[in-house]
């Protein structure tokens, strides 16, 4: 499973340096976090890169989205009628333009636009399977996926996922972007259900020949690395690692306006702030948060160098660029030959990170709602579902999924 690059606010020179420091690497670019100019600007500048590609997500989440900056974009409609916008040339007028802007990005597949399902129903498949019909005539053979968007309560819902996959299995689709509301805005979900089901979706669609990327992740899910999933993607604020559908109103709060830099530890899937890495150092339990030299990268060397941590003064871009690296190192870690070793080298990342948190949060470290305890038994539960639904299957056809 590939980490690709949630492009987000701030991320322009984050993904420069990542992808040269890598050799390579995905971009999923952000209209509404690009200008026009910039768009093309940054995607010239990838394909520079060496091994380094780029994907553009249109955003049509929202149609009457007002976000100055997302309906700057030629591609954008002037006017959304969901009575009306199927019927005439509106729709067929928004697919080309995007294959266009598509094709003059370079892109490496076109990822067709769709609309937040809130629910999955026979109206918004059958307008989603006519954006894929128009982009597959119009791509020129280029490789077409499609979105699904799908709200927290379509995705928690069994009828609504089970009438997804017994439709998109038939699509003729070469892949599926796929991207989840949270639950109630939490940032590590707390319901296994919701998480069981994105699993469950991965898997249907991986299992019928389907690549799958999953948009806006943080380290809860890593876990897709089971259920066979192409890719990831994840950047550096919190509003492109879940999925809130109000950051494409022109009045959503962004969270840079309550900057804190945050350091992430793999090993345990947590984050923490500053001081309570100092409080680590004088308990003496530091060392449990130092990476390894591949998954740290270097990027945070100093807080691990013996000195009080908060003396070094961890830089945004560090912690940033550390959380990216760490990430990607960790999806490449868990792929293994066989359904039943990804599985079980899962498992047992969550074992040692539950005995690791513990000995942490004993020793007065935590991590609020950026700490992994509480998710460990969400994402066991997940994985039970998982093998007990599409267990057999994996086991069979594990080889041809990665």
């Amino acid at each position: 499973m590939e980490l690709h690059l949630q492009f987000g606010f701030g991320m322009m020179e984050h993904c420069r340096h990542l992808l040269r420091a890598w050799g390579g690497g995905t971009v999923v670019l952000s209209p509404r976090d690009l200008s026009p100019k910039q768009l093309q600007g940054l995607a010239e500048d990838v394909a520079e890169i060496q091994g380094a590609k780029v994907l553009l997500d249109p955003q049509f989440y929202v149609p009457h989205a007002d976000h100055a900056r997302l309906r700057s974009h030629s591609f954008w409609p002037t006017d959304f009628a969901s009575g009306t916008f199927f019927q005439g040339s509106e729709m067929e007028s928004l697919v080309r333009k995007i294959v266009v802007l598509n094709r003059e990005l370079g892109s490496d597949a076109i990822i067709v636009p769709g609309m937040l399902a809130n629910p999955v129903d026979d109206i918004w498949l059958s307008h989603h399977a006519s954006f894929l019909a128009r982009a597959r005539e119009l791509g020129s053979g280029q490789r077409v996926y499609s979105t699904l968007a799908l709200s927290a309560e379509a995705t928690r819902s069994r009828e609504q996922i089970s009438a997804l996959l017994e439709a998109t299995t038939r699509w003729n689709a070469d892949g599926y972007y796929i991207v989840c509301e949270h639950p109630n805005g939490e940032y590590l979900v707390q319901d296994p259900i919701w998480l069981a089901h994105i699993l469950d979706l991965t898997a249907g669609l991986r299992l019928a020949g389907k690549q799958v990327i999953l948009g806006y992740c943080n380290q809860q899910m890593l876990s897709a690395q089971v259920a066979g999933a192409t890719a990831i993607c994840s950047g550096t604020w919190m509003n492109v690692r879940s999925f809130p559908p109000d950051k494409f109103h022109q009045d959503y709060e962004e969270e840079i306006r309550r900057r804190a830099t945050w350091y992430y530890c793999p090993q345990v899937f947590s984050e923490s702030r500053i001081p309570f890495l100092d409080v680590a150092h004088e308990q003496g339990v530091l060392d449990l948060m130092k990476p390894s030299k591949r998954t740290g990268g270097g990027y945070v060397d100093p807080l691990f160098s013996g000195v009080q941590p908060s003396s070094v003064r961890l830089s945004e871009q560090a912690a940033f660029r550390h959380y990216l690296h760490a990430l990607r190192r960790q999806a490449a870690e868990l792929a293994a030959g066989s359904y039943e070793e990804s599985r079980e080298r899962y498992v047992s990342a969550l074992n040692q990170a539950e005995s690791s948190l513990t000995r942490l949060r004993s020793s007065g470290v935590y991590g609020a709602k950026r700490e992994f305890t509480d998710t460990l038994d969400v994402a066991r539960a997940a994985l039970a579902t998982l093998d007990n639904q599409r267990g057999p299957m994996l086991r069979r056809h594990w080889g041809a999924l990665v």
